[in-house]
Parts: structure tokens; sequence; C-alpha cells
């Protein structure tokens, strides 16, 4: 069971130009880990660049560089959305 923070919301719910901050990691997978030691770690913000047609991948600015996620290598990101 993931326990959501007030304002937070699931990385998969973000769209097209949306910013975010990362607020918890409630999965451990090897994926996971990799995706955290590209720089996404709490307290990292981004914004969303582009969502494909179908909604996977998806593609966000954070750190200076571009990086294309797919939705099941999001699982367990918890964000709050900052505007647009």
């Amino acid at each position: 069971m993931t326990v959501q923070t007030p304002g937070s919301m699931n990385f998969a719910k973000l769209r097209q130009g949306m910013k975010a901050k990362i607020t918890a990691i409630t999965n451990t997978t090897d994926t996971i880990r990799r995706i955290q030691e590209m720089g996404l770690t709490v307290g990292t913000t981004f914004r969303v660049v582009k969502v494909a047609p179908f909604g996977d991948p998806v593609e966000i600015d954070v750190r200076g560089y571009r990086l294309c996620l797919r939705r099941t290598e999001t699982e367990g990101i918890e964000v709050e959305p900052l505007g647009l």
C-alpha cells in the first residue's frame, strides 16, 4: 500500500508542460536505483517535455539534460506538481 502525502500524485499522472518535484520513492527495484543514479532523487525538480500519444514514454528535462522514461520505470515515484 502506498501512502501519498497531501498534494502529491503518481508520476504517471503528469502531463506535458507540467513541472514537478519528487517527494517520495517507494519502490526499490533495480530500475528505480538506475533512475536515481541518473539524478532523479527526492527533492529533484523537473519538467515534462513530451508525452507520447499513448502515454509511453515520457520525456523530461532534469538537471540540464533530457531523459525518456517508460511508465513502468516510474512506478513508485510520487511527485508534487509545481504548475506549468
